[in-house]
């Protein structure tokens, strides 16, 4: 009764009304607050973005000054892009450059490497640039950069392996490649020649072999020349067969196959060779062997 002769019933009722609307009005600010701060961030988001696409067009922008500098400068040059150098490398040699290769080391993905047979993919291409041209003329070879062209090299591994392409932080290379370190055999085979030798590593652990007696050229007079060669082709087969058992009997398991391109052709449908090579290896038996083993772990390197 007091409040109501004094007036205060209604003043507490309109402070009470006030309060209800501050309060409404406080949760209408803090939702605005919120769409705001969901505004900001939207735009914060938008700016990164905004930001990440710019570099990204930079950096194809860049690109394609590379690439057109590369075309407009190929076109002017005279001679065409060629190898610094070409070296035969075996033994001792050999070993020093796999030393050296495996002792280079960056950062993450600075090192290429890869095994190339015929055409060159877009990363290798990308990788070596306008001397991509000069890793597909090696081919088959395992190519070796950097990013920064420190490195620039391709080999031609005697016992290659399945084609790959890596970015890491050293060459990726593995000295079976090269010459098998622990038990293999090799085979020598031509039409009238055979020689088998197992091997640890570099050393010789045996070491046979045979000839066989296969005509020669055709000459005018004696046979014709239909029965010449049919002669002459069971001489061969008979010879490919008594090789393909002497193989078949090696304790090794892993198997090189050397020799003329026919005689493997006709062979590596009945082995199961781990490697072949042509190699133009004849004479007796073992001395043959010996160079077509020479030969065949003999690496061709290309500086490019």
């Amino acid at each position: 009764m007091i409040d109501t002769l004094l007036g205060r019933a209604g003043l507490k009722e309109r402070i009470e009304e006030l309060e209800a609307e501050l309060a409404e009005l406080e949760a209408e600010r803090d939702r605005l607050q919120e769409q705001l701060d969901a505004a900001e961030d939207r735009r914060a988001d938008a700016v990164s973005d905004r930001q990440d696409a710019q570099e990204r067009v930079n950096r194809l922008e860049d690109k394609v000054t590379q690439l057109e500098d590369t075309v407009e400068r190929l076109r002017d040059e005279d001679n065409e892009i060629s190898f610094r150098s070409i070296d035969e490398v075996r033994g001792r040699r050999l070993g020093r450059i796999l030393d050296r290769l495996e002792s280079f080391e960056a950062r993450e993905e600075e090192v290429f490497t890869t095994m190339v047979e015929g055409h060159a993919s877009s990363a290798t291409r990308d990788a070596f640039g306008e001397r991509a041209a000069l890793v597909e003329r090696a081919s088959p070879c395992l190519a070796i950069t950097d990013d920064e062209g420190l490195l620039s090299v391709a080999l031609r591994p005697p016992v290659a392996p399945e084609p790959f392409e890596k970015w890491g932080e050293r060459v990726e290379i593995d000295r079976e490649w090269f010459r098998p370190t622990g038990r293999y055999a090799v085979a020598l085979v031509r039409a009238d020649l055979f020689a088998l030798g197992e091997y640890a590593g570099d050393e010789q652990l045996s070491a046979a072999g045979f000839q066989t007696d296969v005509k020669g050229d055709h000459s005018k007079g004696g046979y014709s020349q239909a029965r010449f060669e049919r002669l002459r082709e069971e001489q061969v087969r008979r010879h490919l067969n008594k090789c393909q058992k002497k193989i078949e009997e090696r304790s090794a398991e892993q198997l090189l196959l050397l020799g003329d391109a026919e005689a493997i052709d006709r062979l590596e449908t009945e082995v199961d060779a781990d490697a072949t090579g042509t190699v133009d290896a004849s004479g007796k038996p073992q001395p043959a062997l010996k160079k077509a083993v020479r030969k065949f772990f003999t690496v061709r390197m290309y500086s490019l």
